[in-house]
């Protein structure tokens, strides 16, 4: 069974430790044994908690873990066959050791191992909640992304040069003088495929939702759009906002013109991102440190609220039959339709918006239909999908989600 889990992320800055470590103790208070981990880097969960944490969960309070990932541990665990390989490639080419340790460290990595831990909790069923301190935003949606690139990598790529390495291996080797990898590392390579492929399925299930946090910043906000389009597209649901350090009342003029343009920007926040939940916290005077100071952070900021239950159970895409065929829907929450551009690439269909690529893997009976139509409306992308002439899959199955 898979735990609640509650991702936090937003632009640097905005308040998303502070959010997720208030969100965690009145889970735990409630009963729930809660787990809240960091996937960003720059670990700060242990100084908004004013404990000491270590690699391991570490208890803070009755029912409530804290834990800074030892991504060494998992590196030797999830990688060292990778490095090693790497290593001797570079070797041969003349790369002296320590450049060649810097080389064989993917930048972000870091991230990727916490993941990897946030799979060994899951399995684990110890928790009844897990939170995630997420890194910014950028980061996060890389992050995200990751586990369908190294698929797409595994299934076109490394399948082919796996089978050319075990025919003409020693030749290639012996005529460049570059080792060719071992067995082992294409394992490494397809264990680590497998596993963040789990990791990508409990993050896109009805149990797990992410939560943007923002100030009232038009920046900011800006941001935070260019976000939920993004992670809708890549299948994540979004069921809430925070908007955090709004000004109170207050008789000063220049607070009260910050007051007003920050009641301008939330009122754009209200209208134009729907029916995702917003919660809103004042500006404090004083930095929420420790279990006690986050507890009345977390009532102030959920008015005696469960958050922890809130949920987005409806996915951000869907498959809905029809008579002619089918009509493949994805959320896509503030593109225009010149944002968008679609690509059919044998099964797959080729999402493109913006900056951001999503491969989308169609399911058996839409891969043996044609793409007719699509269009933007609603804040969705809508894909018609016909029976090619002879082909049965019109008639397959009924509406689902995928």
């Amino acid at each position: 069974m898979i735990p609640r889990i509650l991702l936090y992320t937003g632009k640097g800055g905005v308040g998303k430790t502070t959010s997720a470590a208030s969100t965690a103790v009145l889970a735990a208070e409630a009963g729930q044994r809660t787990l809240v981990m960091s996937t960003d880097a720059a670990h700060s969960l242990g100084d908004a908690f004013a404990v000491p944490v270590g690699a391991e969960p570490t208890v803070v309070a009755e029912n409530l873990w804290v834990q800074h990932v030892d991504t060494q541990d998992r590196f030797e665990t999830s990688w060292l066959e990778i490095q090693g390989y790497l290593h001797s490639m570079l070797a041969a080419l003349g790369v002296d050791p320590i450049t060649a340790d810097e080389l064989t460290i993917i930048p972000g990595f870091d991230e990727v191992l916490a993941l990897l831990e946030l799979r060994k909790h899951v399995q684990a069923g110890s928790w009844d909640l897990i939170v995630v301190d997420c890194a910014p935003s950028a980061e996060t949606l890389r992050l995200l992304a990751l586990p369908e690139a190294l698929g797409w990598y595994m299934n076109k790529l490394f399948g082919h040069q796996r089978r050319l390495v075990r025919a003409f291996g020693p030749v290639l080797s012996k005529a460049t003088g570059v080792p060719m990898p071992r067995d082992d590392v294409f394992q490494a390579l397809e264990r680590l495929h497998g596993e963040l492929s789990e990791v990508h399925e409990f993050l896109t299930a009805a149990e797990s939702n992410v939560r943007m946090v923002l100030t009232p910043e038009q920046v900011v906000v800006a941001e935070a759009r260019r976000l939920l389009t993004t992670l809708s597209l890549y299948g994540f649901r979004v069921d809430a906002i925070i908007a955090n350090r709004i000004f109170p009342p207050s008789e000063d003029p220049w607070l009260q013109r910050w007051g007003q343009a920050q009641t301008e920007i939330l009122a754009h926040v209200r209208e134009s991102f729907g029916e995702v939940t917003l919660w809103t916290s004042l500006y404090r005077d004083d930095e929420p440190v420790g279990v006690d100071a986050l507890r009345q952070f977390g009532e102030d900021l959920y008015d005696g609220g469960r958050p922890w239950e809130l949920s987005s159970t409806q996915s951000p895409m869907t498959v809905e039959r029809t008579e002619a065929g089918a009509v493949l829907s994805v959320q896509l929450p503030f593109a225009a339709k010149t944002d968008v551009d679609l690509a059919r690439h044998g099964e797959e269909l080729v999402v493109t918006v913006g900056s951001y690529r999503r491969l989308l893997a169609l399911p058996g009976a839409l891969a043996r239909q044609k793409v007719v139509a699509a269009r933007v409306e609603n804040q969705r992308l809508q894909v018609r999908f016909e029976a090619q002439d002879g082909s049965d899959a019109a008639a397959e199955g009924g509406p689902n989600d995928d």
